[in-house]
């Protein structure tokens, strides 16, 4: 039976067979073998929810940006070509009949073989290709047999004409229960996934599955929702939700969630939703079995929450982003009083480094797997010296001044012989990949792109010298506080209260030191412009991405301020033109120290 014949949407239901569910593989819980049902013996049956999450485009075990296959200090490896090596094991061992198969979304877009895909041949048409393309993605989940996908909130970043195709070519709903039209506020997507799962004692298993995806994405991608979806919190319609579910007959509910389980936001008090809300919403909405848990990137073989109304614990997993890890709940059913009851659930993750990669999956692939790797080794200019982001969270270096260069360069050449031509233009970046690198001699478009692995694009702000260093005391946040004396490990500098180094901004054009000794909030000292103390009063424009602009991670006052000028090309593309039409990268143009970390006026390093 493949699984298109039990494939539902809102509502319509199939049924799947029988079969009895084994143990699982050694180091995770397995689900109880179904008993067969004799006279008045209990009758029990187990099944098994795979998942994944955050896949970002990751099919092969390669590194687009390292030209090779795929590799970190843990040696984890990526893709959905272990992932489906993985669930073909788990769908032997306990039976195909008795598994299902979800995500928990970000699937288009992460690497450069998903951009290739979104913005160079693009499934939506009119790029390199003679016909548009069916996303990779979409071909490999097919042939894997995905039942279900929840969005993420980067399904949005190449706007909603793609998606819809995407959507189109994927032979399994995307679900987000939250995701509304803006206009007639009814779900945008099929809010959930209903299927049958046939047991050895006649009564079906009705499981279903509720995606809902991450409200951050009003401000994240509001250029493409804005006006035409809204996003509600998960919390909100997980309440609405499961109420129908159970009264439509489902005795299993499974939540596919696009959200963190620690109850922070990013976004602050912009939206009055939680962007990390899975276990709030395990903890405050009562008929909930498990929480697939997706968008923070973390590994969580098993967390149980306590539901605050009924007492009973709902399993919560995140398996590790990019396809390292595949989680299974393994979940058991016993009927009693004419209908099924959870009995047991438990949680656990596998890793997808113990097995080779499914050459059905990589064949399927390969033809746009080389197009894309011939894309990103296109020499496009040379560079003068090797330049490292390796130092870049704690040491001003060249290859983040080449970002903010090219911004500011940018941003000004927009504004020319227009209102705000006069206003110096400042540029705001983070460190995205301490691996980022460019090669003296050659350059590709791989180097270039490693430097901005986002979509983000750029826009102009207006902004005042108080501002900007509120702006600058927000992002200096970032360093653990470390006495005067003593010696210093930069390892031990960065990252404080779990900041990101995405979420440290530097800001060029400006000059600045950071005294680490002190608390957090009063930092920034020796704040100048061109030699001169940067005034309160005084204005600037500041070059910014969308993301940041949009209010990602809370930064103080830039999503409120004048918006003076928007790019609708990523920042990554407008820096490879830059190299292009320069043909050679000097840092001697462009490199500088506009700021450092002290204690007490001495520098840290």
């Amino acid at each position: 039976m493949s699984p298109l014949d039990r494939r539902t949407f809102l509502g319509r239901t199939a049924a799947t067979g029988a079969g009895a569910a084994l143990a699982g593989p050694a180091g995770v819980a397995g689900a109880a073998p179904a008993t067969a049902a004799s006279g008045g013996q209990e009758r029990r049956y187990a099944f098994t929810v795979m998942g994944t999450t955050d896949l970002h485009g990751h099919v092969m075990n390669w590194d687009y940006f390292t030209d090779a296959e795929f590799d970190d200090a843990a040696h984890n490896d990526v893709g959905l070509a272990k992932l489906s090596t993985l669930i073909d094991q788990v769908r032997a061992d306990r039976g195909r009949r008795n598994t299902v198969l979800i995500d928990a979304g970000d699937t288009i877009q992460g690497t450069q073989l998903a951009y290739y895909y979104a913005k160079i041949d693009p499934i939506t048409g009119g790029g390199a290709g003679d016909a548009a393309p069916v996303h990779p993605m979409a071909l490999a989940m097919n042939a894997i047999g995905y039942d279900a996908a929840a969005l993420g909130n980067h399904e949005f970043n190449y706007g909603i004409p793609l998606l819809r195709r995407f959507q189109r070519q994927c032979d399994f709903p995307l679900l987000a229960a939250n995701a509304l039209d803006a206009r007639t506020e009814r779900p945008a997507f099929p809010p959930y996934w209903l299927t049958r799962l046939r047991t050895p004692h006649g009564p079906d298993v009705t499981l279903a599955v509720l995606g809902l995806t991450n409200p951050g994405i009003a401000i994240w991608d509001r250029g493409h929702v804005e006006g035409e979806m809204v996003f509600p919190g998960l919390r909100e319609q997980a309440a609405r939700w499961v109420p129908r579910l159970r009264a439509m007959g489902a005795d299993v509910v499974v939540v596919a969630a696009h959200s963190g389980s620690d109850g922070s936001s990013s976004y602050g008090d912009q939206l009055p939703y939680v962007e990390n809300a899975a276990a709030l919403v395990a903890e405050q909405v009562p008929g909930i079995d498990a929480i697939l848990v997706g968008h923070a990137h973390d590994e969580i073989p098993e967390l149980r929450v306590r539901n605050a109304e009924t007492g009973r614990e709902v399993v919560l997993s995140e398996p590790l982003m990019w396809g390292q890890r595949l989680t299974l709940f393994d979940i058991e059913v016993e009927w009693r009083r004419g209908s099924w009851h959870v009995a047991s659930v438990a949680a656990g993750v596998l890793n997808s480094n113990t097995v080779p990669e499914d050459r059905r999956i990589t064949r399927l692939v390969a033809e746009q797997h080389e197009r894309v790797v011939g894309y990103v080794n296109q020499v496009i200019g040379t560079a003068t010296e090797a330049m490292s982001a390796a130092e870049a969270p704690y040491r001003d270096t060249s290859i983040i001044d080449l970002i903010n260069h090219v911004q500011a360069e940018t941003v000004g050449a927009a504004l020319a012989g227009g209102e705000y031509a006069d206003l110096p233009v400042l540029s705001q970046a983070a460190c995205f990949s301490r691996s980022a690198a460019i090669p003296a001699g050659e350059v590709t478009i791989r180097d270039v792109a490693g430097l901005y692995v986002y979509e983000n694009t750029l826009e102009a702000r207006l902004i005042t010298g108080a501002q900007l260093r509120d702006y600058l005391e927000f992002s200096a946040r970032y360093f653990v506080r470390t006495p005067a004396g003593g010696e210093v490990d930069p390892a031990d500098l960065t990252n404080a209260d779990g900041i990101p180094d995405y979420n440290y901004d530097v800001v060029g054009g400006v000059a600045y030191e950071i005294d680490i000794a002190r608390e957090a909030g009063s930092r920034i000292t020796g704040l100048s412009f061109r030699g001169e103390p940067v005034a309160d009063d005084a204005e600037f424009v500041l070059a910014v991405n969308n993301y940041r602009a949009n209010g990602g991670g809370n930064f103080p006052h830039v999503a409120a301020a004048e918006q003076l000028w928007a790019n609708s090309d990523e920042i990554r593309n407008t820096i490879v033109g830059w190299v292009q039409d320069r043909g050679q990268i000097d840092p001697a143009d462009f490199a500088g120290t506009d700021w450092l970390l002290t204690r007490e006026g001495t520098p840290v390093l």
